[in-house]
């Protein structure tokens, strides 16, 4: 009984940080889902249910920039986990963290795809072509700029993308596992401290 009641104090305290039922039928990303967001186990505060909201809303925060919310909450509805655990988790990036784990996954991309940092020569050569792609910028037609545009983001969003596949995947499954492990230690913790108090009654 005890164990049950220690359970309880925990997924309590959880529900107070977490969106309201009503602020999630109220949202304007998530209206869209209607009926669909009515099915109990998305709000039942069980063990696999919260390690899979958790893990889909590290996933999609970190892999997506926009939208996190919609993508995080439609997965939540298939797979049945908890969805306000997976649409408060997308905020796992936000603008304090967006930088630094944005250049993280940039740096580890190129790592992976075996693309070497540029020289100090390579630098200064790049800077005067900038500098030069300035003063004819103004030559440039719109659909110029565009195009020189979609190139230069391709050439930074390759390494970006796939640094953020690899963080958004590993981030994901060990917020899984973490969940499922905590809980693990919580019940063998209550369950020892009603041992050891039936072992040793006051």
């Amino acid at each position: 009984m005890r164990e049950a009641s220690a359970t309880d104090i925990m997924l309590e305290r959880l529900k107070k940080l977490l969106p309201t039922k009503d602020s999630l039928h109220n949202n304007r990303w998530l209206r869209w889902l209607g009926p669909w967001l009515n099915h109990p186990r998305l709000w039942h505060m069980s063990r696999k249910g919260i390690a899979m909201g958790l893990a889909l809303g590290v996933f999609f925060g970190l892999l997506i920039p926009v939208a996190q919310i919609p993508f995080s909450a439609t997965m939540a509805v298939i797979l049945r986990a908890n969805l306000p655990v997976a649409v408060a988790s997308t905020l796992v990036t936000n603008p304090v963290t967006f930088g630094p784990v944005y250049y993280g996954a940039y740096k580890l991309g190129k790592f992976v795809l075996l693309e070497e940092e540029p020289t100090e020569d390579e630098i200064e050569r790049i800077i005067e072509k900038k500098a030069r792609d300035k003063q004819i910028a103004g030559e440039f037609s719109m659909v110029d700029r565009i195009q020189y545009a979609w190139h230069q983001l391709g050439k930074v969003g390759k390494p970006l993308i796939v640094g953020l596949a690899i963080v958004a995947s590993v981030a994901g499954l060990m917020a899984y596992f973490l969940v499922h492990g905590l809980w693990m230690l919580r019940v063998r913790w209550a369950r020892r401290r009603r041992l050891e108090k039936m072992r040793n009654p006051r």
